[in-house]
């Protein structure tokens, strides 16, 4: 049976490499070991650790997670405890983490999810309606107001006062600290998150961390006591949601799931849309035809109608190809011997898919680099094959929202605004706290409404 392919640089040169280059560390290795290699990532845990990027070897690892073979601890994930809490789905595992699955799915899917839909219109036609044609717009800066508005609204509830002023400036600050490459190592060095004072970035955190969770738990408590069977927001669902048992989620509970969805939830889906706008604003045939598209919707006024194209769709599915945001499934842990791509992996092994890797690979995507959506259009992927939203048990609950959210915000935007990009040098992928971000900043200026049948609230 073959050695396992390890890198031969020390690991501390490795963790900075992975810290500080992600998208060169994966694409070298990968180039030089294959499908599958030894990695230090520093992700929470001292057990050895393989990227994997070969599509039936995900497969299996994704199909079997919760065999006597594989499991996925939620125990490893512990480098995100600081952002999101430790009662909460990402950090669960076994049979504590399908419970709590069971009762935070049901407000991302079908009807639920159609409810949202006018809230992220109206959020997207009130931000645009700010921008003039005098002034530049920062793109992630639009995207992040959207995608908070969005959590704060559909999410917790909350559409205007005092609380939700507040809340929207610290999760903003919150996030934006562990937001750049230099900010990860925050999370990726927990030593450098001591609690030194006001003035450290430690103490800083604990500061945001402390308001926040006050206002959160401050907000729960009122809807527990006020409870309104007519509310459709997912705080408002979860309060009501209880298992076979009748036991439903503790304060802190609700606190740690809403704290992931605001983390995996508004900066995800800001970063994919920043990036949406980038590549259809960059490549003018893209642009040409998903305005030809758009023009076909009968009542833009209408979220849903934006739901059903085709080429929309595949502009979604190609942006959140070439740089996915989430570069890696979460962990499993071999529990038995087993092979894979030709290796014999021993219990205490940890497997970690890259998908970055697998979304460049040759043999799936001819001219990975190249963005391109017809390939969309061409052929179907497999859940294996294209996978930016992880797969198994640890899937992202909120995969249907992030993909509603993205289709309606870029259909008003491109429906409403005629808009140009200023970017004169290409944008690349670069760290972004635990995501892949933009290593620069996008800038768009209003031309002029591309089109009058729009009604923007006031």
């Amino acid at each position: 049976m073959n050695t396992i392919p390890t890198p031969k640089e020390p690991a501390l040169v490795q963790i900075a490499q992975w810290i500080f280059d992600p998208v060169r560390y994966m694409s070298k290795n990968f180039q030089k070991y294959g499908d599958l290699f030894q990695a230090y990532v520093s992700w929470g845990s001292s057990d050895p650790l393989l990227m994997v990027s070969e599509p039936k070897a995900m497969q299996y690892m994704l199909t079997h997670d919760t065999t006597k073979q594989l499991t996925a601890p939620g125990d490893v994930n512990s480098i995100l405890e600081p952002l999101i809490g430790r009662q909460n789905l990402i950090l669960l595992s076994g049979k504590e983490h399908r419970r709590r699955r069971q009762l935070v799915m049901p407000p991302f899917h079908g009807e639920r999810l159609q409810a949202y839909g006018e809230i992220i219109q109206q959020i997207t036609q009130q931000v645009i309606a700010e921008w003039s044609t005098e002034e530049p717009v920062n793109v992630r800066n639009a995207m992040q107001k959207m995608t908070m508005r969005v959590i704060l609204q559909a999410v917790f509830g909350l559409y205007e006062g005092e609380r939700y002023n507040r809340l929207e400036t610290l999760l903003s600050q919150r996030l934006n600290m562990t937001g750049s490459p230099l900010g990860a190592v925050l999370l990726f060095l927990p030593w450098l998150r001591k609690d030194f004072g006001a003035w450290s970035p430690g103490g800083r955190i604990r500061q945001i961390a402390e308001e926040t969770d006050r206002l959160l738990f401050e907000e729960i408590r009122e809807r527990r006591a006020n409870p309104d069977p007519n509310r459709v927001d997912i705080l408002s669902l979860l309060l009501m949601a209880e298992d076979e048992a009748g036991h439903g989620l503790t304060d802190q509970d609700l606190r740690d799931e809403l704290m992931t969805l605001l983390t995996a939830g508004h900066e995800t889906t800001a970063t994919a849309l920043t990036w949406a706008m980038y590549w259809i604003h960059s490549l003018p045939e893209v642009k040409e035809k998903l305005l030809a598209e758009l023009d076909q919707v009968s009542n833009p006024n209408d979220p849903s109608s934006f739901l059903k194209l085709s080429y929309l769709n595949a502009v979604c599915n190609e942006t959140l190809r070439i740089h996915p945001v989430a570069m890696l499934t979460f962990p499993r842990r071999v529990e038995e011997p087993i092979e894979l791509c030709g290796y014999q992996l021993e219990p205490g092994i940890l497997i970690m898919g890259s998908i970055y890797l697998l979304h460049q690979r040759e043999d799936l995507y001819p001219e990975p680099q190249q963005f391109r959506p017809e390939r969309f259009l061409e052929r179907q992927f497999s859940p294996y094959e294209f996978m930016p939203f992880g797969g198994g048990v640890r899937r992202c609950v909120g995969a249907a929202l992030a993909q509603y959210e993205m289709k309606i915000i870029l259909g008003t935007i491109l429906s409403t605004l005629d808009l140009e990009l200023l970017n004169q040098k290409p944008v690349a992928p670069t760290r972004r706290g635990i995501t892949l971000g933009q290593n620069a900043q996008i800038w768009i200026q209003k031309i002029g409404q591309h089109s009058p049948q729009m009604a923007v609230p006031s």
